[in-house]
């Protein structure tokens, strides 16, 4: 079961989706596609001379937050490998399926429409990763749970304890970050960017809009129009890894 393009979904409610997207095609040098849905309230974020990765919902419940959708070839088989691993089916529409991982997390499974361009980095930034924040008590069986779900992606402890990276092969767009909260509270999920320059990156997102919320280390967090939190983080906006470091002489 191959995974053949993945989508960061920004989820924010409907009433300030509009906001939301001028601020996330500014940022990512995209623009917005018209809208979709029953209700209007999907859009996409087209890049110029590449295929999109990063999609926009209004929610009509909630604050909202972000989920990962899978293009694949053959969504009932997918479907049926995440039922068995743990998942939980939430809407089936035409062709495409709404699941729940074993701790709550909304992802999707979609066809895959021939996507294979990646969007290249903007201003030194790259929005490549769907970070999902996981209480304790669930962190062991989601960690398992999607390290089983993707074939072919590289599973592998973070840089930090409380991380979980599950790399996708060269190409895919978008990968998955599990965090371990320290208190338990219902699972969520952010979007994070790969940034060359946080402050840099900081700075342009203030100009669009954002607001400042913490800085740490490695890592910064942000607020965008809508409300929605998410994180600066200081990886490799090419390769999503972490920088190299000079090997001592």
């Amino acid at each position: 079961m191959r995974i053949r393009w993945t989508y960061a979904f920004i989820d924010r409610p409907a009433a300030r989706a509009d906001g939301a997207a001028a601020f996330w095609t500014a940022v990512t040098g995209t623009r917005r596609s018209a809208s979709r849905g029953d209700r209007g309230e999907f859009t996409t974020l087209l890049a110029e001379g590449a295929d999109p990765c990063v999609k926009l919902q209004g929610v009509a419940d909630g604050a909202g937050g972000a989920h990962p959708d899978f293009c694949v070839d053959d969504v009932p088989g997918f479907v049926a490998r995440a039922l068995r691993l743990g998942a939980r089916p939430v809407a089936g529409h035409q062709g495409w399926s709404v699941l729940r991982s074993p701790a709550g997390q909304v992802f999707c499974a979609v066809p895959w429409e021939g996507e294979s361009v990646r969007p290249p980095v903007v201003r030194g930034s790259r929005l490549d990763q769907v970070c999902v924040d996981v209480p304790p008590s669930a962190h062991e069986a989601e960690t398992a749970f999607w390290s089983g779900l993707l074939p072919g992606w590289d599973a592998r402890p973070g840089s930090r304890p409380e991380f979980h990276v599950v790399e996708p092969p060269a190409g895919l767009p978008v990968r998955i970050l599990l965090q371990r909260l320290e208190e338990e509270r219902p699972v969520s999920a952010h979007l994070d960017l790969a940034c060359a320059d946080i402050a840099e990156t900081r700075a342009a997102h203030e100009e669009a809009g954002a607001v400042f919320v913490a800085g740490f280390d490695h890592w910064t967090v942000m607020r965008d129009p809508a409300g929605g939190t998410y994180c600066l983080t200081g990886r490799d906006p090419e390769t999503g890894g972490l920088p190299q470091r000079p090997r001592p002489s």
